[in-house]
């Protein structure tokens, strides 16, 4: 089968999520942050009457927490009935990798925070896209607390 990535970038490092669970791509708004909730829960916004919990996808991999600027984005999934946002530092493209091309991270980088989150990896051009697993970032209890 051949799927459809968003591609965006986070610390320098390209990565991306199936098209089918983007809701919609944001300008950065800025977030009201809550008491309570981990540490890369960067707050909630106002999604058209809705509240949305939105998460710093650097802090949310391990890095350091994200200061953003108005060149920031949020990327809206959404996974069964659970709506996030995720900063991210800019959206790149759309491109098509066929399933087969999918291939696990390399032996002995286990120790990288990033690799539980990841469904693979894809070579891309001249590019290595860390395709993210959304249902491991989600980790649906916290991020329901939050909203």
């Amino acid at each position: 089968m051949i799927r459809e990535l968003i591609t965006f970038e986070v610390e320098g490092q390209v990565f991306g999520l199936d098209i089918m669970s983007i809701r919609e791509i944001r300008a950065w708004t800025p977030t009201t942050r809550l008491p309570r909730v981990p540490h890369y829960v960067a707050g909630v916004v106002n999604l058209r009457g809705t509240v949305l919990p939105v998460v710093d996808l650097a802090a949310r991999l391990g890095w350091r927490a994200t200061e953003p600027t108005p060149r920031h984005a949020i990327i809206v999934t959404q996974l069964g009935a659970q709506v996030g946002g995720w900063i991210v530092d800019s959206v790149s493209d759309i491109v098509t990798v066929p399933d087969q091309t999918l291939q696990p991270p390399p032996p002995g980088v286990g120790n990288d925070s990033v690799v539980p989150f990841l469904e693979g990896l894809a070579a891309i051009e001249d590019k290595m896209v860390m395709v993210l697993n959304l249902f491991a970032l989600s980790d649906g209890a916290q991020l329901a607390t939050a909203a």
